[in-house]
């Protein structure tokens, strides 16, 4: 399944370090989902580092920032605490949230195929609509990318 701009976005409700967070209970909301691959490893942390960096900024703009891994909740909260991350990390360990919204994937390493996470960004809109989707997502330069059309969809 690949979700595009103008898709209705899947409800979600991952458990989290502190509870669960959920597409619905955001509503009224920009939110801002990404799916990285592995809690603390460099390119993840660089980019859960980059959106908290931002996260005045994401709220100035009404946007929530919501990161989600196929890791446990008890990771996150480590990977959290040991960053000092100010985004929300979901945990779809357990849940097929990554397969609805179309970033489980089949990767190549060293001619060797598997599943993962594709890294990727979804924006989605107040009502519940996705305005934007980043696929195949590079670290550098993304969260201001992602800032500045979440600031567009909020002034829409």
């Amino acid at each position: 399944m690949s979700l595009s701009a103008g898709d209705k976005a899947p409800d979600f409700e991952p458990p989290t370090a502190d509870g669960r967070v959920s597409l619905s209970g955001l509503k009224g909301k920009t939110v801002v989902l990404y799916f990285y691959p592995k809690d603390d490893t460099s390119g993840c942390t660089a980019e859960a580092q980059g959106f908290t960096a931002a996260a005045s900024d994401f709220a100035e703009a009404g946007a929530v920032v919501v990161g989600v891994s196929k890791d446990s909740a008890a990771s996150h909260g480590k990977f959290k605490a040991k960053y000092d991350l100010a985004v929300t990390l979901g945990s779809a360990k357990d849940d097929d949230m990554v397969e609805r919204y179309g970033a489980w994937v089949e990767k190549s390493m060293y001619g060797r195929k598997y599943m993962g996470i594709d890294r990727s960004t979804y924006l989605i809109d107040r009502t519940g609509v996705i305005r934007r989707v980043w696929r195949k997502v590079k670290v550098p330069g993304h969260v201001a990318e992602v800032l500045e059309a979440a600031k567009a969809t909020a002034a829409a």
